[in-house]
C-alpha cells in the first residue's frame, strides 16, 4: 500500500494532508523519516507521526448497483461519479474493481483493498463476469451455434493483437429493462477480462450492435434484491471470495 493511503487510512487526514506531514517530515518508517508518498509499505511496517504509532483501519467492501449515466470513476466528469450514492466516510478514497461504461448498468465492487480488487480485475484470476446484452439483430436459430463456437474460441477485435478469452454466450427469454421496440435479440455473456469496451467490441466483431448492457454477476456475487441506485456492504462470504 502506498504511505500516502495508509496514513489515510490510519487517520483523519485527507491525502493532501497525508502529503502535506510527509514534507514536513514527521513520518517514520521503522524509525527512518519518510517523505515519498508513493512509498510501499506492508503491515509489519512501524509507522509513525510525530512519534505516535499508525494502525490502519480495516478494508471496505461494497456492492452497488448502477444506475445508467453515471461513471465508474473518482472524479465527476460529463457524468457524476457511482461514489456519490455511497453514504459512507471518504468515499471518494474508495476504488472500483471493474468499470462500467456511463451508458451500461448493474453491478459495480467498490473497495479500498488493491490486492482484492486486482485479484477481481486480473485476466490471470480468470473471475467470471455475466453481462445481459440487448443486440440490434436477430440471432437466428441456425446462425446460434457457429456463434456460441466463435466466442468460445475467441474473437479478433480491432486493434487488439491477441484473441479474447473464451467467452460463454447464451441466448435468453427476452427480459423488458430496456425499450423492446430498439433491440432484436437478448443474451447473456460472461468473459473473465476487462478490455476497452470489450462486451460492446466483440459483438461489433460478429456483425451486431448492443444497444443495452447490464452486469448481472461477478464471480459469485449477484444483486440479488439490490435496486437500482442502492448499495450494501459485502458480506464475509463474498469478500472471501477474491482475498
Amino acid at each position: 500500500m502506498r504511505l500516502d493511503k495508509f496514513i489515510c487510512k490510519s487517520t483523519e487526514l485527507t491525502r493532501t494532508e497525508a502529503k502535506k506531514v510527509l514534507k514536513s517530515g514527521e513520518v517514520r518508517v521503522n524509525n527512518e523519516v519518510a517523505k515519498n508518498a508513493a512509498m510501499q509499505v506492508h503491515e509489519n511496517n512501524i509507522i509513525t507521526i510525530d512519534g505516535q504509532q499508525l494502525s490502519a483501519r480495516g478494508s471496505r467492501y461494497y456492492i452497488l448497483h448502477k444506475v445508467v449515466d453515471t461513471i465508474c470513476s473518482n472524479v465527476d466528469e460529463v457524468y457524476p461519479s457511482v461514489l456519490h450514492s455511497l453514504e459512507v466516510d471518504k468515499a471518494f478514497d474508495l476504488h472500483i474493481a471493474g468499470r462500467l461504461d456511463a451508458d451500461t448498468t448493474g453491478l459495480v465492487l467498490i473497495t479500498d483493498d488493491g490486492r482484492w480488487s486486482h485479484n477481481v480485475i486480473s485476466p490471470k484470476k480468470q473471475c467470471q463476469k455475466t453481462y445481459r446484452v440487448w443486440l440490434r439483430s436477430e440471432i437466428d436459430d441456425d446462425k446460434l451455434s457457429a456463434l456460441v463456437a466463435r466466442f468460445d474460441s475467441g474473437l479478433q477485435l480491432q486493434g487488439e493483437d491477441s484473441l479474447t478469452r473464451p467467452a460463454i454466450l447464451t441466448r435468453v427469454e427476452k427480459e423488458n429493462l430496456v425499450d423492446e421496440a430498439s433491440y432484436r435479440s437478448e443474451v447473456l455473456l460472461t468473459i473473465t477480462e476487462g478490455k476497452y469496451h470489450q462486451v460492446k467490441r466483440m459483438f461489433a466483431a460478429v456483425g451486431n450492435r448492443v444497444v443495452g448492457l447490464h452486469r448481472e454477476q461477478i464471480g459469485d456475487i449477484t444483486l440479488g434484491d439490490l435496486a437500482p441506485g442502492e448499495w450494501r456492504d459485502l458480506t464475509e462470504d463474498e469478500i472471501a471470495q477474491f482475498s
